[in-house]
């Protein structure tokens, strides 16, 4: 069920109240303290795109299976754009870009069952739709707008998404994707340059991604390392 709202703090915190339940989407039209990865304040001008929360059982996860829930998520929201003919990639770990622009964002919310098994999980996913003008604070946005040169009907890729994100989840149940999810990432198998949290930056080849959710990346020298999240960024 669909739950609209002109306004919240943020979808994914009204998402943690016990009346949602597995399937359930919190839209806001606007969000005074919406969040991205890293901290960083989710901004988007009201009445162009999509900022929304879909509601999970994830019982069946392990705690230290929750990155195999984010590619689920990630492989879903790339098939929304393949229906609209956008070539998207997953960045890691948690955009998806078009080219080398952001178009969506992804939070995911996780609360923990007993023995170290998940319970439920809220999914933050902002997209980029018809917004046209950005902040010039941010360093590389895009929206299905300005990637197909035309306005889209935010209703439908609202339903579009969540339709591909819960039959994503739904196959989760079946095994994972590890396969596809590389066939998908940004950059894969491509050289290119990346900053340590130090700011030290390097040239290398990302590989593939652990289940776990660690990055391989082999350097120009041969050798191969392994990044968590927030040990290393994109240079883009």
């Amino acid at each position: 069920m669909f739950y609209f709202f002109d306004e919240l703090s943020s979808t994914i915190d009204e998402a943690r109240d016990d009346k949602y339940r597995h399937g359930d989407v919190v839209v806001a039209e606007h969000q005074t303290a919406g969040r991205g990865q890293r901290g960083r304040v989710w901004h988007s001008p009201a009445g162009e795109n999509l900022m929304f929360s879909v509601v999970l059982d994830t019982g069946f996860l392990r705690s230290n299976e929750q990155f195999l829930l984010l590619q689920a998520v990630a492989l879903g929201l790339v098939d929304v754009f393949v229906l609209y003919g956008l070539d998207a990639r997953v960045k890691w770990t948690n955009d998806i870009y078009i080219g080398d622009r952001k178009v969506v964002g992804v939070l995911i919310d996780h609360t923990l069952g007993a023995n170290g098994m998940l319970a439920r999980s809220g999914v933050g996913i902002g997209i980029n739709v018809n917004q046209r003008v950005f902040d010039s604070a941010l360093p590389n946005p895009t929206s299905m707008a300005v990637e197909l040169g035309r306005e889209v009907d935010r209703g439908e890729v609202l339903r579009r998404a969540c339709e591909c994100v819960m039959r994503r989840v739904e196959q989760l149940r079946e095994g994972d994707f590890q396969r596809e999810y590389h066939s998908r990432i940004y950059r894969l198998d491509e050289l290119a340059e990346y900053e340590l949290a130090n700011g030290e930056r390097f040239r290398g080849t990302i590989r593939g991604v652990r289940p776990g959710g660690g990055l391989v990346v082999e350097l120009q020298d041969g050798t191969v390392r392994e990044f968590l999240f927030r040990e290393v960024s994109f240079v883009i």
